[in-house]
């Protein structure tokens, strides 16, 4: 297993948009569709990628660098995890951790100092996943959404 990042091109975005998640974990996160359509009218903050095993499409992370965020978020520069999909037949293989990994180290790259995640809090969630990586609730909930930082610096 050799997993890598690479950009949405012509050439994998049918095979990126058929990445499906397990049905009971659909209500946690967006569709990689959907993804895609906020990565297009974002561009200078969205960072899509599909994860791949070989020339198989497996995953699909997105993460977002805004360095002005709008009113919803006055703490300043927001940077965040905005999507992990991970195809349902393709989990438990560490591709959910290692796609998190990469946007770490793009985060990283960039010099920014913390990422957040935004994520419902219920049982079947991704919330355990995150904490295994260092994210750390801090207290906040957005609308029904937890929020939990991981400290870079």
């Amino acid at each position: 297993m050799v997993f890598e990042l690479r950009e949405i091109t012509q050439d994998n975005l049918r095979a990126v948009t058929k990445v499906r998640v397990a049905d009971d974990q659909r209500r946690f996160v967006a569709d990689v569709v959907d993804s895609l359509a906020e990565a297009y009218v974002a561009p200078d903050v969205a960072w899509p990628r599909a994860v791949v095993d070989g020339d198989e499409v497996v995953g699909f992370v997105m993460g977002g660098f805004d360095d002005a965020p709008g009113d919803w978020w006055p703490d300043g520069p927001l940077h965040a995890v905005w999507r992990l999909n991970v195809a349902a037949d393709h989990q438990g293989r560490g591709i959910g951790r290692f796609a998190v990994e990469q946007l770490v180290g793009e985060a990283r790259r960039r010099g920014v100092e913390r990422l957040t995640v935004f994520y419902v809090d219920e049982d079947g969630g991704p919330g355990r996943f995150y904490e295994r990586l260092g994210f750390v609730k801090d207290g906040r909930v957005l609308g029904d959404e937890v929020v939990a930082v991981l400290a870079l610096a």
